[in-house]
């Protein structure tokens, strides 16, 4: 599998501005995963569902991963904060940034992209 392949994930119109996230399965460095996709001021971004302050998945209920005002994405356990459109550490107890996955948007469908440490689950 190479760099380039892209998977689809959902409909464009599934992301809404600091809404919930649309979460997928990925395999991280042979290890299966949760992740997300979240939309902040109008561009789709996803990352490992993985806090850096303690490996756990960070949504308190399936998909809420922004704060109330759709601001910041939140560790609900450890409330580590966390910019949406970058993963880096905005405050609280994290050790650096959240795993970002790339995106695109093509034909009203969001698409993830693999990586040589970052593939599909199989099925």
């Amino acid at each position: 599998m190479t760099a380039e392949q892209t998977f689809p994930l959902c409909a464009s119109t599934d992301l809404e501005n600091g809404g919930i996230a649309v979460p997928f399965d990925v395999v991280y460095y042979g290890q299966s995963c949760r992740a997300f996709a979240v939309r902040y001021q109008g561009v789709a971004h996803a990352y490992l569902n993985r806090c850096t302050h303690v490996p756990m998945e960070m949504d308190y209920q399936p998909g809420r991963i922004f704060d109330d005002t759709g601001q910041w994405l939140l560790c609900a356990t450890h409330g580590a904060a966390y910019q949406p459109d970058t993963g880096r550490c905005a405050g609280g107890p994290c050790r650096g940034g959240l795993v970002k996955i790339a995106l695109s948007e093509r034909d009203g469908v969001v698409h993830w992209h693999a990586a040589q440490h970052l593939q599909p689950v199989a099925f």
